[in-house]
């Protein structure tokens, strides 16, 4: 079907909640979606496309049929959408890839076993503890024991290299027993391995007791020298539970979901919470959200139809559109009460950012970026209110000697980072004099002029997420004007300096807002406002240097600036032209014998 088909199509559905199905041409399933109103829902997407994200775009362009199942409710077909769409996986779905297998602890036979956590067991003799479902609970089971029973956890073979070479790092730090160096005897390492499977088995509370009990004993038949290494262990568990409170929270059991979004790609992180304690975490590389709310309402129903256990309370790093109609649903799965919360202060602030954290922090493994940077880019979106990560920002600053030789600086910052075969200079050509409103007014014009008129390729062509300014209000007021009468929605706010000229505020358009308390975003933007500085005053003071040579050259009667440049070009400095003699002079292209006469006398009768 042509669009104004499938239109026509869809304006003769009914205004009743239902599932409808977006189909190609070989009859594939592409999208699925629910609706309060079919008729209003599914035209829309026929038509204007000037609201639609390039993703639904590409979706629409794709379709050509579609069917529908009326429901009784919203509910209802919320319920069907999220059956329907585990069952066909459609294309332009968000869908999250359930790999989250078994995991076990392996523990090899041997004189010398070893304790290591793998995905699957095999047939090679090993004792392998498990299944369990968490492989975050698994990893740190095992480091866990490994530091605390000082285990070793290289690739050396035991007995084959027991005896035979220095200790590692990890040796000589004291968290490796250290068979290679045989600082240990077999058979209190087998008993190690006993102690380390028991701890696994049991957990840190029976341990400890049990080890509380043999340093009794230990300490009645005066063995001191065991009841140290027990003591140790004790008080190495006991850190190990003291650092895992810094991720523990007052409630029963509670998950936490973060959604972190670039021009690339999305992360979608989730962490878990049972008995007060931290025992899972995942994450999701997804293609970038248009709508974080709707994205938030997908990708949480999503999660909760690929796992069982849903918490009483879920905590969330922003909105969730249809709040009402997702907690109904989770509330029927599980059958018992669900909270959404979305904190502002206090614990469960902290452990929200710490999953926006680890979210940024993935992103950022994926993009080849450090994670601070992109936490910093989501922390400057957060505080400016703007609708999307400033992954691309440009900034401007004008420089000048008394309103001498007017330039202006632009630079580029992409993801973070300089973009310097972005960087562009300008010399102002408007107006003579100190104007820095005025300047950058100019500047502003030019650039967007560019934006406007370069061919495909230029960096001009580029439409920058954000615009810093060097400068106050005054400049921003000045600017946004102009860039609007020229079509260009682009965020403008400006970076102001304290007395000492180091960053103090960003200015908007009516105040200004403080940046020095949030650390990661005072960096960047410090550090933007230094290279946009650096780079436009060493623009200023080259054309300046010009400028003064060419000057006292053009104080020579019948020198010119062009004849001022074509000295300077072949003789590169004043002092060389001061000492050339009149033939050397008359090389020069465009140098008469009486420009030379008048050169050498200039300098030689002063």
């Amino acid at each position: 079907m042509t669009e104004k088909e499938l239109r026509k199509k869809a304006m003769a559905l009914p205004l009743q909640p239902g599932v409808y199905i977006m189909k190609n041409k070989d009859k594939k399933i592409i999208y699925i979606g629910k609706a309060k109103k079919l008729k209003n829902r599914v035209s829309s997407y026929f038509g204007s496309h000037s609201n639609h994200s390039i993703k639904v775009i590409r979706m629409v362009e794709n379709v050509d049929d579609f069917d529908y199942i009326l429901c009784d409710s919203e509910f209802e077909a919320l319920v069907l959408e999220c059956s329907l769409i585990k069952l066909h996986q459609p294309k332009y779905n968000i869908l999250l890839k359930d790999d989250k297998g078994y995991n076990y602890i392996k523990i090899t036979k041997g004189e010398f076993p070893k304790i290591s956590e793998c995905k699957q067991m095999s047939d090679d003799n090993a004792t392998y503890l498990g299944p369990y479902t968490s492989n975050f609970s698994v990893k740190q089971a095992v480091e866990e024991t490994l530091k605390i029973f000082k285990l070793p956890r290289c690739n050396k073979q035991f007995p084959r290299d027991y005896g035979k070479s220095r200790p590692c790092l990890n040796g000589f730090m004291g968290l490796c027993c250290a068979p290679c160096a045989k600082r240990i005897s077999k058979e209190e390492y087998a008993n190690n391995i006993q102690d380390a499977i028991s701890f696994l088995k049991g957990g840190s509370a029976k341990a400890v007791k049990e080890m509380e009990a043999q340093m009794a004993e230990l300490a009645e038949n005066l063995e001191f020298e065991e009841c140290a290494k027990l003591r140790d262990r004790i008080k190495a568990i006991k850190n190990l539970e003291e650092k895992q409170k810094v991720v523990s929270i007052n409630v029963p059991e509670e998950d936490v979901f973060a959604l972190v979004t670039s021009n690339k790609k999305a992360c979608f992180e989730v962490i878990r919470f049972e008995h007060g304690k931290l025992t899972d975490t995942e994450f999701w590389l997804i293609d970038p959200v248009d709508d974080l709310e709707q994205g938030r309402f997908e990708l949480i129903e999503r999660y909760y139809s690929m796992r069982e256990r849903i918490p009483s309370r879920i905590a969330v790093d922003g909105s969730i559109a249809d709040e009402e109609l997702l907690r109904e649903f989770l509330e029927s799965k599980r059958g018992k009460k669900v909270e959404f919360i979305h904190p502002q202060k206090g614990e469960h602030l902290s452990i929200v950012n710490m999953c926006v954290k680890n979210a940024n922090e993935h992103l950022a493994q994926h993009q080849g970026r450090l994670g601070r940077e992109i936490a910093a880019l989501e922390d400057l979106k957060q505080l400016l209110g703007l609708e999307k990560i400033p992954e691309y920002i440009e900034s401007y600053d004008i420089s000048h000697t008394f309103g001498a030789d007017n330039v202006a600086g632009m630079v580029v910052f992409h993801n973070g980072r300089p973009m310097k075969s972005a960087y562009k200079r300008f010399s102002i050509k408007g107006f003579d004099g100190q104007n820095d409103v005025g300047s950058m007014r100019e500047v502003l014009t030019r650039r967007f002029d560019h934006y406007y008129n370069d061919e495909e390729g230029s960096t001009f062509k580029i439409l920058p997420d954000l615009i810093l300014l060097d400068g106050g209000e005054p400049q921003v007021n000045a600017v946004l004007p102009v860039i609007r009468g020229m079509g260009i929605n682009v965020p403008v706010f400006g970076m102001v300096k304290d007395s000492k000229h180091r960053t103090r505020a960003i200015a908007l358009n009516g105040g200004e807002i403080e940046i020095n308390s949030h650390r990661q975003v005072f960096t960047l933007v410090s550090n933007i406002q230094e290279e946009v500085h650096r780079f436009a005053i060493t623009y200023h003071h080259n054309k300046h240097k010009k400028s003064t040579l060419s000057t006292s050259l053009t104080k020579i009667e019948g020198i010119g600036d062009a004849k001022a440049k074509a000295l300077l070009k072949h003789f590169k400095t004043v002092t060389a032209i001061k000492n050339a003699a009149v033939d050397e002079l008359l090389q020069v292209k465009g140098i008469s014998a009486a420009n030379a006469n008048s050169i050498f006398d200039f300098y030689h009768n002063l």
